[in-house]
């Protein structure tokens, strides 16, 4: 079992991530490093729960991780993984949901599998996809439309990446619009 208390988990979350992917796939170890420092700018909006945030941000893309990756589908391999490894619960089903991973998981026909998984909605979750959404592939800071056109780019027309971003865009925005409303009204009253 993996323990659950703040900074530990952190802790944990880093170095499990950079096991799986750093060497095996570097640009992806620079993203996940990438959407962890946005989830830390993001911990007036996560308060008590910035940990289980920056947690699930560096986790994120876990699944990509070559012997990880069984059905090809990174949230749902990632989320089995660490609900192997006996990660929190939360942080598994936020791995399992993130960036609208139910509307990919329809159109890739793994909706059922990935209905074991409880998508929580709300701030950090909202968080999170913020996150991811405005990281590049690379770890740097992008805005979000930005993002959304550089996968439409990455992937291009007719890849089923392609159509789910396509048609997931106004959920992610709107998730990345309410995180920037809440982190703007966080800031103000500190």
């Amino acid at each position: 079992m993996v323990d659950t208390r703040g900074k530990e988990l952190v802790t944990w979350a880093f170095a499990t991530a950079e096991q799986k992917l750093a060497e095996a796939l570097p640009r992806r170890w620079a993203h996940v490093q990438g959407v962890a420092r946005r989830a830390r700018e993001l911990r007036p909006v996560a308060g008590s729960e910035a940990d289980i945030l920056e947690a699930a941000a560096v986790l994120h893309d876990v699944g990509y991780a070559p012997d990880i990756a069984h059905t090809g589908f990174h949230p749902l391999d990632g989320a089995r993984f660490l609900q192997e490894l006996g990660a929190p619960d939360r942080v598994v089903h936020l791995v399992a949901h993130h960036s609208y991973a139910a509307l990919e998981a329809e159109l890739r026909g793994l909706a059922a599998e990935l209905a074991e998984y409880d998508d929580e909605g709300g701030v950090i979750r909202d968080a999170l996809w913020c996150c991811d959404l405005t990281t590049t592939p690379d770890g740097a800071s992008i805005a979000a439309r930005d993002r959304i056109a550089e996968i439409k780019q990455r992937y291009g027309p007719g890849h089923l990446v392609t159509e789910f971003i396509t048609n997931a865009a106004p959920e992610l925005l709107a998730a990345v619009d309410r995180t920037k409303e809440r982190l703007s009204a966080a800031t103000a009253i500190s």
